[in-house]
């Protein structure tokens, strides 16, 4: 095999495999499948305010057992909503929502898709980044964890996803939560 169709393959491989932005942490490598209506997002689509404004279907291609816990955060927010460019770049967290479960089998196309019936422990908030001069996207990243057995949130997780939306650290948020590396994600973009 060529050296040039060996480093063709390994380029291919690696924009495969990333199903998180380039640069996140933890980097997630398996695709959660996220649907608004009939737009299925593949890493970085681009939508609009209108497309995003339900919550979406989320589901998997892996084989469901339990429950898990979505994550949706806005990755290019700023510290300064009423003047964005003033402000300093900050996740924002939008939407964190617990026991999520299979709901029958898998798709034709091997998807499970995923639903609960919990609002929380944040209610879904749509994307609504705000109009900048000059425009640019902002990256909508959605996280999916298995959620421990009998799990609740412990006093300081519950404390950050009340008090800390603006410069959420997701990291931090893990740790205090009791939660492993998150399993699927994807992310998609929209501009204000």
């Amino acid at each position: 095999m060529k050296v040039s169709s060996i480093l063709s393959a390994l380029a291919l491989a690696g924009v495969s495999v990333a199903q998180s932005p380039s640069g996140f942490t933890p980097a997630v490598e398996q695709k959660l499948e996220v649907t608004f209506g009939t737009k299925t997002v593949t890493p970085g689509l681009a939508l609009s305010k209108a497309d995003t404004a339900r919550q979406p279907t989320i589901g998997l291609s892996i084989p469901v057992n339990g429950s898990y816990v979505w994550m949706m955060i806005d990755l290019d927010a700023s510290t300064n909503f009423i003047n964005p460019g003033q402000g300093q770049p900050a996740t924002y967290l939008h939407t964190v929502i617990r026991d999520f479960k299979a709901s029958g089998a898998a798709s034709a196309a091997g998807i499970t898709t995923l639903t609960s019936t919990a609002t929380g422990p944040v209610a879904w908030f749509g994307p609504a980044p705000p109009a900048e001069n000059p425009p640019h996207p902002h990256r909508y990243t959605n996280l999916l964890w298995v959620q421990p057995a009998n799990w609740q949130i412990p006093a300081s997780a519950n404390q950050m996803l009340q008090a800390q939306k603006s410069g959420f650290n997701v990291p931090n948020f893990i740790t205090a939560a009791g939660l492993g590396n998150p399993i699927a994600a994807n992310y998609f973009n929209v501009t204000g």
